[in-house]
């Protein structure tokens, strides 16, 4: 029989672990989203209420990166019945769109129409995504999960050093738009880092959304005001696209690699299939073992394969069918295997027609969440290019993505990001296009990650090594410092970032046949939270090379 002293103690420890238990790890590409987080929870609200408060933050202090023009994955656990869902934000193709949209007469791709202005964007996934998420996992209403948001983008922000290169490097596509350009620029000019940024219309567009939720964003005066920009700048939208966008909850992409868990992003993400393809490739492998240059050229010759299928099969799989279990198949990711020699690089143009290209991208956002209860969020949220399509819907703050350029406009020609597709991705109506945004989780006997980055077709390479760094005991300071190598199939070569190769190593690897190039900055912004489950401990870190925060209260 318990006395009425076990029972205050019982009690009391109760108090004690549900105190422990509010405690959470947030790590975002700005300090103002991870503070935004952090001050909803400080109001009642769950790590889902949290994702709504830095989602929407971002889409103001980091308009680069993500927005309400965007879209994006959230991957989600729940620890009170371990539900796991990918919520898919993609954006979608017009119900106008169709297959030579971005092709002339003699059957050339126009790519400044793909990438620049309204013509090049998709119908918008972020808003839907945010109402879906508090009304059917949160705890707070969008009244108060938006309220930092509104904030910031009402009273403005200071820009950063990475905002003002990141308009330097769209500069011409954000004068062609004279909307875009009096919202960014200052007289015409690159605002100086420090400058204020405010979105008074913004503010306008997440206070109808907050206050009538989806009706705030896809119907009403916000939708009429995008409708009649987009048409007025060329573009194809009409009311029913934005009536019939829908968030759409999936099935993760569930693998494991040497005892690690492993949950990622599904279709139309390519990011989890070709991650976990990678890894099951390289499972056979002795890889804490082999010498560095051999480590390296096994894991760029798995990335190989994996890519060369992402760029054959994969796309939106409400449309076309693709072979997900054979892909993912350990029988099969033998017989890929047996393709590699330790000793040489297998040139792409063996696996499949060679191409030349040197396209690149480097934009979009992730944030990850995690508390002591195991309940987390991983999300990789984006409007592809530096500020999108640089087109600004009038009268809303809203700037519009340019992600119809990740459709394969042409089977074989390379978007901006350097990749290539097939039929599988080609435009067709209401469609969603390929992906490489990667959210992911971890879990071993001892923790659970959750980790992420932007870097356009190198995201998946990014989070290949760091799951490998956390194979081999690394913990999220690591993870987000690794140095980052990549192949993607087309173009036939090993980039690396700044400084991510020795020249011995550049060498090495040359010897064995593989080509090489080094990226001229360093590249991703990894943001990474992890829960030990026997301690409790949450640890999380920020990438160095963006300017993010990661903190744990």
């Amino acid at each position: 029989m318990i006395n009425n002293f076990t029972r205050l103690l019982i009690v009391f420890w109760c108090v004690g672990v549900s105190a422990n238990e509010n405690k959470i790890a947030i790590a975002s590409a700005h300090s103002l989203a991870t503070q935004a987080g952090f001050e909803v929870i400080e109001q009642g609200g769950n790590v889902y209420d949290a994702a709504v408060a830095v989602a929407a933050a971002l889409a103001v202090v980091e308009p680069a990166g993500s927005g309400l023009g965007g879209g994006g994955f959230f991957l989600l656990h729940r620890a009170r019945d371990a539900k796991q869902v990918m919520l898919d934000a993609r954006e979608k193709a017009p119900l106008a769109a169709h297959r030579d949209m971005y092709l002339d007469g003699q059957g050339l791709w126009l790519k400044q129409k793909s990438q620049q202005g309204a013509l090049a964007a998709g119908i918008p996934g972020l808003p839907a995504a945010l109402v879906h998420l508090s009304e059917v996992y949160g705890q707070l209403p969008l009244s108060v999960s938006l309220k930092p948001a509104i904030r910031h983008a009402r009273a403005g922000f200071k820009i950063g050093a990475r905002h003002q290169r990141l308009i330097v490097y769209r500069l011409p596509a954000i004068l062609n738009n004279p909307a875009t350009a009096r919202m960014l620029l200052d007289n015409g000019e690159t605002p100086k880092a420090g400058a204020v940024l405010k979105q008074p219309e913004l503010a306008n567009t997440l206070s109808l959304l907050a206050e009538k939720g989806r009706a705030g964003f896809y119907a009403g005066v916000v939708a009429e005001k995008m409708l009649e920009s987009v048409k007025q700048g060329g573009g194809i939208w009409r009311q029913a696209d934005l009536d019939q966008y829908q968030v759409i909850e999936r099935q993760p992409v569930q693998g494991e690699y040497r005892g690690i868990k492993i949950s990622s992003a599904a279709l139309p993400s390519s990011g989890g299939i070709v991650l976990q393809q990678s890894l099951n490739i390289l499972a056979a492998y002795p890889l804490p073992e082999m010498g560095k240059i051999e480590r390296m050229h096994m894991i760029s010759e798995a990335m190989r394969r994996a890519y060369h299928d992402r760029a054959m099969y994969l796309g939106d799989a409400d449309f076309v069918e693709v072979p997900v279990e054979q892909l993912l198949s350990l029988d099969y990711a033998a017989g890929l295997r047996r393709s590699i020699r330790p000793d040489r690089a297998l040139p792409s143009a063996y696996l499949a027609g060679e191409l030349q290209n040197d396209a690149k991208g480097r934009n979009t956002t992730h944030f990850s969440i995690i508390d002591q209860q195991g309940n987390r969020v991983s999300a990789t949220l984006s409007i592809n290019s530096p500020f999108g399509a640089a087109f600004l819907a009038e009268g809303t703050g809203v700037l519009l993505n340019n992600e119809m350029d990740d459709f394969s406009s042409k089977v074989g020609t390379m978007n901006s990001y350097g990749l290539v597709g097939g039929v599988a991705n080609a435009i067709e109506p209401g469609k969603r296009m390929l992906s490489s945004m990667t959210p992911t989780f971890l879990e071993s006997d001892r923790h659970i990650a959750v980790l992420g980055t932007p870097g356009g077709s190198r995201i998946i390479s990014m989070l290949l090594l760091a799951v490998l760094d956390f194979a081999g005991g690394g913990d999220p300071n690591a993870w987000v410092q690794v140095p980052r190598f990549h192949h993607q199939f087309i173009p036939d070569r090993i980039q690396f970032e700044k400084g991510g190769l020795t020249v011995e190593e550049q060498s090495a690897l040359a010897a064995k046949g593989h080509q090489l190039k080094e990226v001229r900055y360093r590249y991703g912004n990894m943001q990474a939270v992890q829960l030990d489950k026997q301690t409790l401990q949450l640890k999380a870190a920020s990438d160095p090379r963006g300017e993010g925060a990661a903190l744990v209260r």
